[in-house]
Formats: structure tokens, sequence, C-alpha cells
């Protein structure tokens, strides 16, 4: 996101939470928050629209008038304030606009987890509904096929998550599958973590030979909260290629003790 985007969406963030207020109830920051996605679901499909509010062109009143127009009286006044604020900013391209839109819905959700003592849980079943999409080739496939109507992913990913995970979990995957750009399993490691972020915390995704213990998962969160200097939440999966050890990664950083990364380092020295 260039620099012009970047200011608006803090213009645009700093709109909504002077709508929301600083006492503002859980149920309101979620209705917010699954309020936006409804608004990007419609710009979304409808490019005319999308492109009309995001024009640096015409006047911010003009722009402000057309969200007034199309979605008042249809989303809550918080919601309503935020979408005025961006539609009236200058973005550096029109995605960005609905780009925001979906982080900030999302962050208010996740705040919404916060407030209900939820956000460790929601962020664990967002990294594993990744884990378990991946290691499902056929799902997988339906939900990155380009040719499935957005409508369709929502509609499955819905019916196989109702009653399984917690309400905030299910609508974030839902609207994430929808407008996926990437793969899955990336697009939910993102979404944990902005919720390991919202709690000031690093997010370690662990590969491991064979499960761990919680008492070795504890000491390794230990060990990189001390190299990183912030607490580390640690997701681990399984896997047995690994031989024996583990692989970690933290952002960019990979840290490769498995006993299958050694071998491949004595293979590329021997070329």
């Amino acid at each position: 996101m260039y620099a012009a985007s970047r200011e608006a969406l803090a213009h645009t963030r700093s709109a909504l939470q002077s709508a929301l207020g600083s006492g503002a109830a859980t149920a309101a920051a979620a209705q917010a928050g699954s309020e936006l996605f409804s608004v990007v679901e419609a710009l979304d499909s409808q490019r005319t629209l999308r492109g009309a509010l995001a024009d640096a062109s015409a006047p911010v009143a003009n722009r402000e008038a057309l969200v007034e127009q199309v979605f008042g009286g249809k989303v809550s006044a918080v919601t309503l304030a935020t979408v005025k604020a961006a539609a009236g900013q200058d973005w550096s391209t029109r995605s960005d606009l609905t780009n925001s839109l979906v982080l900030l819905g999302r962050e208010l959700l996740l705040k919404a987890a916060a407030d209900q003592g939820q956000l460790d849980t929601v962020e664990d079943e967002l990294f594993r509904l990744g884990r378990i999409i991946g290691a499902n080739g056929a799902l997988e496939q339906t939900l990155s096929d380009r040719s499935t109507s957005a409508k369709a992913k929502r509609d499955l990913l819905s019916r196989l998550l109702y009653g399984k995970v917690t309400a905030i979990s299910e609508t974030l995957a839902v609207h994430a599958v929808g407008r996926l750009d990437k793969a899955p399993a990336d697009t939910f490691d993102e979404l944990s973590a902005l919720a390991a972020t919202l709690r000031d915390r690093a997010v370690a995704h662990v590969r491991s030979s064979a499960p761990l213990r919680a008492d070795q998962e504890e000491r390794l969160s230990a060990t990189l909260t001390r190299i990183y200097g912030k607490p580390v939440t640690v997701h681990v999966e399984v896997d047995p290629e690994l031989l024996s050890g583990l692989v970690v990664r933290v952002g960019d950083e990979v840290i490769d003790g498995s006993a299958a990364g050694r071998l491949a380092a004595v293979r590329k020295s021997l070329t």
C-alpha cells in the first residue's frame, strides 16, 4: 500500500473510532465489522459503484452522498460514517479502498472477540482451519477455484463450520473465502497473525516431525519470546517428512532444525 492509501486508511480508522466511541459495546463493534463485510461484498459485485466511490477526481461531497444513497438506512450509523470517510479519501488504487474496509471489519470483529475473552480461541481456530483446508485437496481446490462464485464458496464453508467454531471465527473465515487472492492456508495465517498483532504478540508457525507435548510448546514459546523480545504464540502442525526436529517460521525468518533440513544442507554442500 502506497503512502496515499496508508494516510487514507489512517483517516478512515480514526473516523471509525470516533463514530464507535471509546466505550463501545462489544455488540456494536461486531455489528459494524459484519456490516463492513456486507458493504465490501456489494462493492465487489458492482464495479461501477466501486469505481465511483474511489474516484478521486469526483467531489468528496458527491462520493459521500452516493454512500448515503446506496447504504443509508441499511447499515448502522457507525458503518455508514466509516464508509463515508473511506469514500472521501484519495486512495492510491481503487482496490485499496475495499481492502481497507475489509481490514477494518476484521479488526472490529477481533476487538469484539477480545472483549469477550475469545481472542486466543479465534486466533487458534483460524490457524487450524487453514491447516485443515490445506490438507483437504478437494476442499482447497473448490475454495480456490476462480470459476466458483464467492457466494457458493461462502455457503459451503458456512455449512462446514456451523456449530464447530466461534461465531466470530466463522464470520471472518466465511467472508475471507469469498475474496481469496492466495492459498486458503495463507489467508487464514494472515487472519491469525492479525489477531496476534492486536495482542502485541508474534506468531511462530512450527512444523514438527511429531506432536509436541504442552510443556514442550511452552518451552519453545518462552525461548522464542526471549529471542524476539515480545510474547510469541506457537502454532504447531505435524509433518512426518521432517524425519525429526522442527522448522520454525516467524515472519520471514526460518529456523530449520529438522533432520530433513540438515540432509538437504549436506546434499547442497556435496554438489
